[in-house]
């Protein structure tokens, strides 16, 4: 068995908490934000589990970017 780290992006919606995995299309969500990772981390090894050979793309550069917005 294997371990990889992978990462997760998790934002809010509504009274959701969407943690969605950047390295491959796997997303869940929960109560908390414990829980949508916990949730997320249940449909990876679930999403691992079928896969004979998983492709797991390149950890992603996080960075921030500020737009003008008209309101």
């Amino acid at each position: 068995m294997e371990i990889k780290r992978l990462t997760a992006a998790i934002t809010q919606e509504g009274k959701w908490y969407v943690a969605r995995c950047l390295e491959v299309e796997v997303t869940s969500q929960g109560h908390s934000i414990e829980e949508a990772i916990s949730n997320l981390k249940e449909a990876l090894e679930l999403y691992f589990e079928d896969e004979e050979h998983p492709r797991i793309n390149a950890s992603p550069i996080i960075a921030p970017v500020e737009v003008n917005m008209a309101i």
